[in-house]
Formats: C-alpha cells, structure tokens, sequence
C-alpha cells in the first residue's frame, strides 16, 4: 500500500488527508481494525520511535502512552511493587507479562494526562498487555505484532472500533526528513542520535556517583525528551517516567509541570491516598479524577458535603500540605533529564524538591557554574551530556 487516505488532518476542516512515505515505498504498517486519524498516526509513529529506542538502549521491553504528539509516560517492563500495582489499578489481574509492566508503568504515571492516549509497544501485543489496554480509555495502539487472542481482546474496544496498527519493525527511515510550514519545506537530517551510557561520562559534580538504576532512569528521561515537544524535562525513577513537562517557553515552568507531576506520583503512593474508600461502581477516570483534585489545591471540589458522597463511602480527612510535605520529603533518588541546558539554579531548586538525586543535561550555559555549585549544596550528580534534544 503506497499511501493510506485519512479521514481529515489536526482538525475536520483540514482535508484532504493522507499518509504515504515520501521515497515511493510501500508504507511499513498496516491497520488491523478501526481506523485511525492524522493526530493517531503522529502519536503513533513517534511513540514508536521511543519504545523502539528505549528497547535497543535497555534490551527491555519498553511502552509509551502518548497525547498530542508528546508522552505523558514511558516505561521499560520492569516487576511492580504491590504499592505500585494498587495506584495503577493492576492489582486484581493475574501475572503481568514484561511488556503488561511497562504499559501499567507508562499508563499509570499520568494518568490524567494519558487519558485517551495512544499506545506505543515495543514488542509482540501479549494477551496480558491487551487486557489493560482493554479495561482503559484510548484511541489506539502501535506495536510490531499482536497474538491472536491480545487482537481478539483489543477489537471489542469501542464496540469493535478501537484503531490497532501494526509496523514492520525493519523499517528504517531516509536519513532526510521533511516538513511543510506555510507552503514552506523545511528539510533536516533525521535525529539519529543514540542515547546510551557512553552520553552520561562526564560528571562536573562532586558527587561522581551515578548508580546503574540511576544511569538506567536518566536514559529513560533523556530517550522520552527526544520525541518530546520542547521545551521539555522529564523525571524519572523505577525504569519509568514519573513527570513530563513539554512545550513550554521557560525551562523553569517546565520544571515546575513536570516536577508536579511527579508529586502527584508520589503522593498517590502515600497512605492517605492507597486508604481512600470509593464507592461501588465508580468509573475509572471518575476515580482517576476525585484522586487528582484530593491531592492538589482545590480538594474541598471533592471534600465539600453533597460531593464526597458521590465517589467516597466514607469522607477522607483533609490531605494537608504539612503531611503532603512530610511525605514528598522522603523521596529520593529521583532522575531528572533536561533536553536543554538549565539557566539558572532555580531549575535545580525545584527539582530537588520531588526528590531529585540525579541530573542530565547538555551544559553550556554561562550560568553553568551557579547550576553546578546548586548541585553540590544538595549533593547531587550531575553529567553533562553536550547534545540538545530540541524536538519540534
């Protein structure tokens, strides 16, 4: 098939639309139900080129959860912990293959954010994975392959509608890549970087020390930065991403996004958000919802009388900010990925208070020594990467 018609581009005015590769070869995917759209297929192909990265850099198998064209979580397929089971609601299935690890983990970061996600596997579909898929609310999954019965399991989605789309995984693309702004071609070379451990040698903190868990999750945080809109951070811990923040013009904002998603993942692992009693019935983003706004600052919209009844059998005491505190302040070891360089110390400021131990970024900046010496007074290691990962 040389080209794939769509049924409209980012928004239904924009037509025609169509996919096809720009050489004259046969596209190398295949859609086996459904059918997806223009914002699918960008979702799709690089949370592909993500899941396909994190795989060859960890050897693990790797899934990312993708929202406009940038991840709200990816993760390799490492063991949960029963606490981590329970906040990503996986804790009443059965085994969980490596890749059903990896989907929980990328799913479960964020799960306000992953809402109506796009899927990206970057292995054979397992029915184990199918059967999260299944049970949550999204547009669509990529992967090189599906089993017979994780097919059968993903085509009764959205009442036999769900999009499964299935790449070669032997595709590789030209090493030019095109975009058209405003009857404009832009043309670059594809971003062919590889991001390994070799990147993360050059230490210009005191503390040399990068633990291999730590180097394993600053590749993490650096492979999702590079398919991430910038600007863009990502902390990681776990073998998973724990808070993007993409597309924001100042890096400390993005900072700040990212490190308040990673609380919210914290925070839902304290026991004052795993004691939370729902009612019967209550619908997963209902509950995804009611955990969010108790954690945040606006927790009276689901405390106040004739609201909490509604998701709660019993009403929660107030999740204060002096307990909030307590309990982000026994994080650690936390891994934070930058894919520009920080300008100023309060990028680090901010990041040591989700607990961040561990920090990549391409230096450079004529404030680097204001970063560094921040660093140190919280005695945290540092690498200097000297690659930017811009990804527009």
């Amino acid at each position: 098939m040389k080209d794939l018609e769509l049924k409209y581009g980012c928004n239904p005015n924009q037509k025609p639309s169509r996919i096809f590769v720009n050489d004259g070869r046969d596209l190398p995917l295949e859609v086996k139900n459904g059918k997806a759209g223009y914002i699918n297929f960008m979702d799709a192909l690089n949370g592909w080129q993500l899941v396909r990265d994190l795989k060859k850099a960890t050897g693990l198998p790797a899934a990312a959860s993708f929202k406009h064209v940038s991840p709200a979580g990816a993760a390799v397929g490492i063991p949960l912990s029963d606490t981590l089971k329970k906040i990503y609601f996986v804790d009443d299935m059965e085994e969980l293959s490596p890749l059903a690890c990896a989907y929980a983990r990328a799913r479960g970061a964020d799960r306000m954010s992953s809402f109506g996600d796009f899927i990206s596997l970057s292995d054979i579909c397992d029915a184990s994975t199918a059967k999260i898929i299944k049970r949550e609310v999204s547009d669509g999954v990529i992967a090189p392959g599906y089993t017979d019965e994780a097919l059968e399991l993903l085509k009764q989605k959205k009442d036999g509608k769900y999009t499964v789309i299935e790449i070669d995984p032997s595709y590789e693309p030209g090493k030019l890549e095109h975009k058209d702004v405003f009857g404009i071609t832009f043309e670059q070379g594809r971003n062919e970087l590889v991001i390994d451990e070799a990147l993360l040698a050059d230490v210009v903190t005191e503390n040399k020390e990068l633990p291999d868990a730590a180097k394993r999750d600053l590749i993490i945080s650096l492979i999702t930065l590079k398919y991430t809109q910038s600007n863009s951070v990502c902390y990681a811990k776990d073998g998973q991403a724990i808070g993007v923040g993409a597309g924001q013009q100042s890096r400390v904002h993005c900072v700040r996004l990212a490190g308040n998603k990673a609380d919210n993942w914290l925070l839902r692992q304290s026991p004052k958000v795993l004691e939370l009693q729902f009612v019967d019935g209550i619908k997963r983003p209902d509950r995804d919802n009611a955990i969010d706004v108790y954690i945040g600052n606006e927790y009276m919209d689901v405390l106040a009388d004739g609201a909490w009844q509604k998701v709660f059998k019993e009403k929660p005491e107030v999740f204060t900010e002096e307990e909030k505190r307590a309990w982000l302040d026994q994080a650690s070891d936390v891994s934070l990925g930058s894919d520009a360089f920080f300008p100023f110390s309060d990028n680090i400021e901010r990041a040591r208070k989700s607990g961040v131990k561990y920090v990549a970024e391409p230096g450079g900046s004529v404030r680097d020594d204001a970063v560094i010496e921040c660093c140190n007074k919280y005695h945290m290691a540092m690498a200097f990467t000297g690659i930017r990962l811009f990804h527009h």
